[in-house]
């Protein structure tokens, strides 16, 4: 399997490739300038790897939710990139994929992963490892006040992302017994884009360039400038 992958959602602006189970990675936090970065990234990460674009099977990115402006850059790229290499996209759910982080990183198998959504929101998902290490979710996404979120079921949930750093006393009460801990600087990471867009490319979830879109799960947040990161 061989997937190129993009990440813009946060301010981890990062790329991946994925090439005979193998992860290359491009990584850096900034607030701003991730479209310049990344494709930069992107070209480093072939020249490295000596490959051309048409040798790979498709583009993974993150479609969201996140920054207005990020989700978008990821879906241009990836569409760009895909376009003109005649390959196939695959979205990946940024939420997922920092759940996937977590347990790459930390071992975390239950993964309450939330983005600070702005206007007292949090965007929020929950997954659970499969029988394939990947993370699967367990709750559809939403976007909610904190004290509003749909808990999850069951004991051992670390609570992952940014959602948490801004709101993390409302979301503990929320869940209360449910959490076995917090990591609410984590953010995400083309590496597992790569890894769950393989996945998603296996099973059938890649889809024509043109069809590459943000999930944005609440489309107002696109009306209010003032709220956008600028990424």
């Amino acid at each position: 399997m061989k997937i190129l992958a993009v990440e813009t959602a946060t301010d981890a602006c990062s790329a991946a490739l994925l090439w005979g189970g193998e992860i290359r990675l491009r990584y850096q936090v900034l607030p701003r300038g991730h479209t310049d970065l990344v494709l930069g990234m992107l070209d480093e990460l072939l020249a490295e790897a000596g490959i051309r674009p048409p040798d790979l099977d498709a583009v993974a990115f993150g479609r969201g939710p996140g920054s207005f402006t990020g989700v978008r850059i990821a879906a241009g790229v990836a569409q760009g990139a895909a376009f003109g290499a005649g390959l196939p996209v695959v979205p990946v759910s940024t939420l997922a994929a920092l759940a996937q982080r977590a347990y790459r990183e930390w071992g975390a198998q239950r993964v309450a992963a939330a983005f600070d959504a702005r206007m007292q929101e949090v965007y929020w998902g929950c997954y659970q490892l499969d029988g394939q290490g990947l993370m699967a979710e367990t709750l559809g996404e939403q976007v909610a006040a904190p004290d509003q979120v749909t808990p999850p079921e069951g004991a051992g949930w670390l609570g992952a992302g940014s959602g948490w750093a801004v709101h993390g006393a409302l979301l503990t009460r929320r869940l209360e017994a449910c959490l076995s801990g917090v990591t609410p600087d984590l953010l995400c990471s083309a590496e597992d884009i790569a890894r769950l867009g393989a996945a998603g490319f296996e099973y059938g979830r890649a889809l024509p360039p043109e069809q590459a879109a943000p999930v944005y799960l609440r489309n107002q947040v696109a009306k209010k400038p003032s709220r956008v990161s600028g990424r």
